[in-house]
């Protein structure tokens, strides 16, 4: 079945309506369609602040507007009118945002959905969460009882599951710190990084009451130092297998991650094994005006993007804070899996029969690569934008909701796995496997459209660091496995290492593959290249 969405661009103006008189004049009405994001009050205020009067809504965010001070007809396109009405703060903003008022005007708050934050705790008696808390989404697994309350310090090192909680399902319309995405959802939290964190405290904390849980929403993983390769070990592993094929009743649990804050040290998230999952859906960050934040990683398993913090004139994230208090300096992709956990849980109130990978899916088709700034935006074999600073881009709270609720579901995935290497090769300054390829043809897990690719390498090299790894598919999408590390000096090469793109999704993969292992640096480097096995 072609999963593929018929998609219509729609161009407006607002400009006041052009209209010709019968000496063919282009003559300008006093009215004008002006598209307002943020609800009736919002239109209201605009229309005043400038001199207009709101007639209403037209449909959707499009209001008419009128101005007594142009007359009805005119051969003038009242420009000026128009600059005014385009340069409103609050216009721009909301031109470039979320979406999220427009998933809760169409009714969707993130009633009746579970969010679990996997943290160093949360504090449930926080007045702006105390009414959305969820002790059955909470458990303390670093001191083994119910209560996930953060360890307080003076430093108020504890706070960071705190404020990720508020941004998911602070209370609406209290009067404390703000509101969350998903405001009417209920909330847990899991207090599980304040102490060691073992393969066993990661897999209870991914496991925790699955049939309950809907989302659960991480922001850790190994150090960000650019030269660190480390993932889910068994139990970790086994949790998120056992998470997506049995929990939620067997529609499989969401988790949201966060890709990674170690742009500073040109770490690479394809070298986080929990990012990087198949099972994981990653969210990078973009700051206030579009930019790519400096602590931000790129890598091609990343799916999508949510805001967070820039630099220091850009605004940070509003949320709740350790004591009882609000902060508005929450930061860094952390703060952005959040807000991501918050709009997929209302797309999951508008389809409560949504399996893991159609979430995936809705966000690859609905996510906004309009206004973020990059310079490495490519179009993939099926016309969609992706990036390996933002994936599919922005996402897009209204467009979700309002795909979430006739989605047809993608039915059971498929795994095609294909050993291309039959025997070892050595890299020198570049090498070369190409490899033609029918998934699996013939048999009941045939593969016509690519979600996840992954590329599992075995190889050796005395500076894995020096390493660029590339892969171009049929269709000729050509995604960064691996960029370049300055600060990886390691001789350990990789061992059967999966590396993961997103950016061939819904490509056919019938075709000739071409994998790119090439010597980035002037040092004389050597190693051999082992293994490579494609799984679709």
């Amino acid at each position: 079945m072609d999963l593929r969405p018929t998609v219509f661009f729609l161009f407006w103006t607002s400009l006041s309506l052009q209209l010709k008189d019968l000496t063919g004049h282009k003559v300008y009405t006093n009215t004008w369609a002006v598209h307002v994001p943020g609800g009736p009050a919002v239109a209201d205020r605009i229309s005043k602040k400038y001199g207009f009067i709101n007639h209403g809504q037209i449909f959707g965010d499009y209001y008419h507007f009128h101005h007594r001070a142009v007359v009805k007809r005119s051969l003038s396109p009242h420009r000026t009118r128009h600059v005014q009405l385009s340069r409103d703060p609050q216009y721009d903003v909301n031109r470039h945002d979320l979406h999220v008022k427009e998933a809760w005007a169409q009714g969707y708050t993130g009633k009746g959905v579970v969010v679990s934050i996997l943290d160093d705790g949360i504090e449930k008696n926080h007045p702006d969460l105390q009414e959305n808390y969820d002790p059955a989404a909470s458990y303390d697994v670093n001191d083994q009882d119910p209560d996930p309350q953060p360890r307080y310090t003076q430093l108020n090192d504890n706070r960071h599951g705190t404020r990720c909680a508020g941004e998911v399902a602070a209370v609406a319309n209290n009067g404390i710190c703000g509101v969350g995405i998903a405001y009417n959802a209920k909330i847990g939290g899991v207090r599980m990084l304040d102490g060691e964190v073992t393969d066993a405290v990661e897999a209870r904390s991914l496991g925790l009451n699955p049939n309950h849980i809907h989302i659960y929403s991480a922001s850790w993983g190994p150090e960000d130092d650019g030269k660190t390769v480390d993932g889910p070990a068994h139990l970790a592993e086994e949790a998120f297998f056992r998470g997506v094929k049995q929990g939620r009743n067997g529609l499989g649990s969401i988790y949201v991650w966060a890709s990674g804050n170690g742009g500073r040290e040109h770490d690479s998230c394809n070298c986080d094994g929990y990012t990087n999952s198949i099972y994981t859906l990653s969210i990078s960050s973009t700051t206030q005006l579009g930019n790519v934040p400096w602590y931000s990683e790129a890598c091609s398993s990343t799916l999508a993007t949510t805001y967070s913090s820039g630099n220091q004139n850009e605004k940070q994230i509003v949320t709740t804070d350790l004591r009882q208090k609000c902060t508005d300096t929450h930061t860094g992709t952390s703060a952005s899996a959040p807000l991501a956990a918050g709009i997929i849980a209302l797309a999951l109130e508008a389809n409560n029969n949504l399996t893991w990978r159609d979430m995936q899916h809705l966000v690859v088709r609905t996510s906004n690569p309009a206004h973020l700034n990059t310079n490495d935006w490519i179009t993939n074999g099926v016309g969609r934008k992706v990036s390996h600073s933002y994936g599919y881009g922005l996402l897009d709270a209204g467009a979700m909701v309002a795909l979430a609720k006739n989605w047809t579901s993608v039915g059971p995935q498929r795994k095609c796995m294909i050993n291309i290497l039959t025997e070892p090769k050595d890299i020198g300054r570049k090498l070369e496997v190409r490899r033609k390829v029918e998934p699996c043809n013939g048999m009941s897990n045939y593969i016509s459209m690519v979600e996840h690719v992954q590329t599992r390498l075995t190889l050796s090299y005395n500076r894995r660091g020096d390493l660029g790894i590339y892969l171009t598919s049929p269709m000729g999408t050509r995604s960064c496995l691996l960029a370049p590390r300055p600060h990886d000096y390691s001789a350990d090469g990789f061992n059967d290492w999966a590396f993961m793109t997103t950016h061939s999704w819904d490509e056919d993969p019938a075709g000739e593959w071409i994998l790119e292992i090439e010597n980035a640096s002037g040092n004389n480097n050597y190693g051999k290249f082992y293994s490579i096995q494609y799984i679709d």
